[in-house]
């Protein structure tokens, strides 16, 4: 609303112009989370205990651990609320809504906070700690990556493998020697083409280029842009200026159908493989599909290509993280605490991709739309420490399935839109630690008949060891931060 109201007013009060900066709207979508938990947090938490929503402890094997947490009996749970609620509002008021990838955010922690509600709901009014079928809950879970998936698959949120990107020019003084011959030159050439499509600023940056005898950095800019606005044209396709020699399979088909009859993105792609056959010594071919590949930490320009089978895996990221949270969620602000840590970090990963230079000095996509995400998860971070607030030891609120699916719903959002998927075992270690645990105690049991840990998930093996829960959950906090920070170093590793 703010970005809005802004842009309306803005000719009248200038000053109003800083909140069009996703950076100032981040701060205020997090202090408005924040706020929002702390003024009606008391209230929330007051009326869930009006409605004994609380909290049932089940007494099973491990007698030591149900002695430890009966105290717990009663806390008011389903607080996921809070969060949902808080960063709703935020992002309403301080989000530009115009942006899909906000939506995409949004959408996710709505459809697994709801799933999460439903199983809550039906504990209460069982009055016991079994809710939602195992199955019922897979399905939302599958049902919300698939709707993603789908999504992702068929609506690209990649430029680079079409729109040009500084990285992508590999031959600087040889692209500006061709398209300075171009301007002088008598005859149309494929160089003259592109080169009449360039606006008079871009020439005007090339010819002073020439005049120096270099290219600063905001001229190469230009001449970026300048490129990536030929790719828009619909008249640049001449065969005869591009020979059949210097066509591809894929351009030929393009070529073919004609540009007035292709779509957008396909425009594009093909004006984009008709400016490499024009100066292919000097711009690195494009990976085609990017969208659809996933990038490898550590490594430049690695993708693994999956195809129509990256739904799938957009299937099982979702399902896996937003399991993993609701593993961890087992002591006081244990998942809050380590979702906060991971839902900042890739906060600062969505600025940093949704800035071109950025993202090609480090080697990243580039995800222009992703500056909303910065927002998004700023607002999360303000709400997250706002439940935390009220769910530190001892909790007044727990935060119930309904929270910990959206939490780790937001997470494997965060981690796919900004297209640093297998990042998320990183920055998310603590969550997969809690998972992989539950996994090795189950598979170590049913084929040896032995138990690898105490108990799982991990944090009750260190409960039962002797560390006192305030231990357990701040070394932990450590531990993720630590997480964090490697998963950040990676960023530079390539």
């Amino acid at each position: 609303m703010f970005y809005y109201l802004a842009d309306m007013l803005e000719p009248w009060f200038g000053a109003l112009n800083v909140l069009s900066y996703h950076t100032v709207r981040a701060g205020g979508a997090a202090v408005t989370g924040f706020l929002f938990c702390l003024v009606f947090g008391p209230m929330i938490i007051r009326r869930l205990r009006e409605l004994k929503i609380g909290q049932f402890i089940k007494k099973d094997h491990v007698a030591d651990l149900h002695a430890l947490h009966k105290g717990k009996a009663g806390t008011p749970t389903m607080g996921g609320v809070m969060i949902i609620g808080g960063t709703l509002l935020s992002l309403l008021l301080w989000g530009r809504l115009s942006n899909r990838l906000l939506w995409l955010s949004m959408f996710v922690i709505l459809m697994l906070g709801t799933v999460g509600f439903i199983d809550d709901y039906i504990k209460l009014r069982r009055k016991h700690n079994d809710g939602l079928s195992a199955r019922a809950k897979f399905i939302g879970q599958i049902l919300t990556g698939l709707l993603l998936g789908v999504y992702l698959y068929f609506n690209p949120i990649t430029v680079s493998a079409s729109a040009v990107s500084p990285r992508d020019i590999i031959d600087w003084p040889g692209l500006e020697s061709a398209l300075s011959s171009a301007s002088a030159a008598p005859d149309m050439t494929a160089h003259k083409k592109i080169w009449d499509t360039f606006s008079a600023e871009v020439k005007a940056a090339l010819f002073e280029a020439a005049g120096k005898g270099m290219t600063a950095e905001k001229d190469r800019l230009a001449v970026v842009q300048g490129l990536n606005d030929t790719l828009r044209r619909h008249d640049l396709y001449d065969p005869k200026l591009w020979p059949e020699e210097l066509r591809n399979r894929e351009l030929v088909s393009f070529c073919q159908q004609g540009a007035d009859k292709l779509s957008p993105r396909d425009l594009i792609r093909m004006n984009r493989l008709l400016v490499e056959a024009a100066f292919p010594k000097a711009i690195a071919a494009s990976e085609p599909d990017l969208h659809t590949k996933v990038g490898v930490p550590g490594f430049k320009n690695l993708f693994i290509p999956l195809g129509v089978f990256y739904i799938l895996f957009v299937i099982i990221l979702m399902v896996s993280i937003s399991n993993a949270v609701n593993l961890t969620d087992g002591l006081d602000g244990l998942a809050a605490g380590v979702g906060v840590i991971s839902i900042l970090t890739y906060a600062g990963i969505a600025y940093i991709v949704s800035r071109a230079d950025w993202s090609h000095y480090l080697y990243l996509t580039y995800v222009p739309e992703a500056s909303e995400l910065f927002v998004f998860g700023a607002a999360l971070l303000g709400t997250g420490l706002g439940f935390l607030w009220f769910n530190g030891h001892p909790a007044e609120v727990f935060m119930g399935d309904t929270g910990s699916l959206a939490l780790g719903g937001a997470i494997g959002a965060l981690a796919l839109l900004t297209k640093q998927e297998l990042l998320l075992p990183v920055v998310a270690g603590i969550f997969v630690l809690e998972a992989a645990s539950v996994v090795i105690q189950v598979a170590s049991f049913k084929t040896t008949g032995r138990r690898v840990f105490r108990m799982s998930p991990l944090h009750h093996h260190f409960e039962l060891l002797g560390w006192v829960e305030t231990k357990v959950t701040m070394r932990f906090w450590i531990v993720a931060l630590l997480f964090a920070l490697m998963s950040l170093a990676t960023l530079k590793l390539r």
